[in-house]
């Protein structure tokens, strides 16, 4: 007999304002008070001692022994972690390396651009690396080489100077091996045992085994998002990546089977997900829900528990009142992974305004995004993909623009630059534009006005 699990159901049409921003907002009302005054303290004794706070926050922390000279990963520990690594597991790194190289390669924009604005103004833009960065890859709820991809290649790419990785060790002061096999075929190899609000503050303050950075990068629980947040006066924090979050938008053809088992895929991250299933078939719905404790039943016991914790808490089954009702909460929802299971999916895709990644159609799984299509799996969480964009090139590089004015150039737009500065009361920018435009014209006056 299958057991009975506990499954939210929400009618959308039956809730109240009130209960609709509690469902689309419940996670951001969860909110970080609770750990903010541990941070801080991590915070303060990681800007006071450095790597010694490090040292002892590891220890109280992670339970692991470390020394400051073994805070970074060795090159011995890269070779021992080849050693480690089957052929299998090797393969598979590799071509997720190579799929999401070539994804992210094509991100890249041209070096540089120019364009005449209007005859004898050249105005264009140059596009640089940021200087430094810190990449965040967690260990808590297990290992994650895919982490450590989805974040190195677009660094590497991007040609960032200074790359400098932060994960926890394990009790026995290691790194995972698949993750310093990824990060070395990545063309990474600075990486500090060291995670947690320690692993912020230390890239955010730096120490003498972790370079001091100008972004920090990568997901994180909410010690972690604490941190980032605190120190974003001193560090660029990057875009919002918490706990995982799903939203399967399904059609009444959708396939029960797959849209039952694409609602685990991020419930199983942790307790704190979020999966939703939304559609406008009540019959799909109960027919979901039914299939899904026989599903639960198969994991094991802890990814069990976080499946049944999370669609009892932060998830569940959406009921709408049509295809468009579905598609205009996803888009109210803003889910960091969207998964659309439609007859036409590609006909939805112009109507789905925001959502980290939509991913289309009966065989484009979550779990490929994740590991091995090309995409980053890096994406805002937290409703903030109305306003972030998924991890990618351009998170590690930024613009700068440039400009060339001739004599002709100056006459176009110099009389125009003095007649606003005038206007918004800077006379020091007034009188420098005008003795531009004397300089050019010695004999124009046509602008020469007290």
């Amino acid at each position: 007999m299958t057991e009975h699990m506990e499954v939210n159901r929400y009618v959308l049409a039956q809730m109240s304002r009130e209960q609709r921003n509690r469902l689309l907002q419940q996670r951001a009302q969860d909110n970080l008070r609770d750990v903010e005054a541990t941070v801080r303290q991590v915070l303060a004794a990681v800007r006071s001692d450095g790597d010694a706070a490090l040292v002892r926050l590891t220890r109280q922390y992670d339970g692991a022994e470390l020394s400051q000279r073994r805070l970074r990963v060795s090159e011995e520990e890269f070779d021992r972690a080849d050693e480690l690594v089957g052929e299998d597991l090797r393969a598979a790194l590799t071509q997720s390396i190579q799929n999401v190289r070539t994804h992210h390669r094509l991100q890249l924009p041209p070096p540089s651009w120019m364009k005449e604005i209007a005859p004898g103004v050249l105005a264009g833009e140059r596009v640089t690396p940021i200087s430094s960065v810190g990449l965040y890859v967690p260990r808590g709820k297990g290992s994650f080489p895919s982490v450590m991809i989805m974040l190195c290649i677009p660094a590497v790419i991007a040609g960032v100077p200074e790359i400098v990785v932060c994960t926890p060790p394990g009790a026995d002061g290691s790194v995972d091996p698949a993750s310093l096999v990824a990060a070395r075929l990545c063309g990474v190899e600075s990486i500090v045992k060291v995670g947690g609000a320690q692993a912020i503050a230390a890239m955010a303050y730096g120490t003498d085994s972790v370079a001091k950075v100008d972004k920090i990068l990568g997901p994180g629980n909410r010690y972690v998002t604490a941190a980032r947040r605190i120190l974003s006066d001193i560090v660029d924090p990057g875009p919002p990546a918490g706990p995982s979050e799903s939203v399967i938008l399904c059609d009444a053809a959708a396939d029960v089977e797959i849209a039952a088992r694409e609602l685990l895929v991020e419930a199983e991250h942790g307790e704190d997900s979020a999966a939703l299933l939304v559609t406008h078939s009540s019959t799909l719905a109960t027919t979901v829900v039914d299939r899904l404790a026989g599903l639960v039943g198969t994991l094991p016991e802890t990814r069990a528990q976080h499946c049944k914790a999370v669609l009892s808490h932060y998830g569940g089954i959406v009921i709408t009142e049509g295809l468009q009702d579905s598609i205009s909460f996803v888009n109210e929802y803003a889910p960091e992974h969207l998964r659309v299971l439609a007859e036409n999916p590609f006909e939805l895709l112009p109507e789905i305004t925001h959502a980290g990644e939509v991913l289309l159609g009966e065989n484009t799984s979550i779990a490929f995004g994740n590991f091995s299509i090309g995409v980053n799996a890096i994406l805002p969480t937290g409703r903030n993909a109305r306003t972030y964009s998924c991890m990618g090139v351009d998170e590690l590089l930024k613009r700068s623009s440039f400009a060339y004015v001739s004599a002709a150039g100056v006459r176009s737009v110099g009389p125009t630059a003095v007649e606003l500065a005038r206007y918004e009361g800077f006379p020091a920018h007034a009188e420098a534009a005008q003795y531009i435009v004397r300089r050019v014209d010695p004999g124009e006056n046509g602008s020469d006005r007290p």
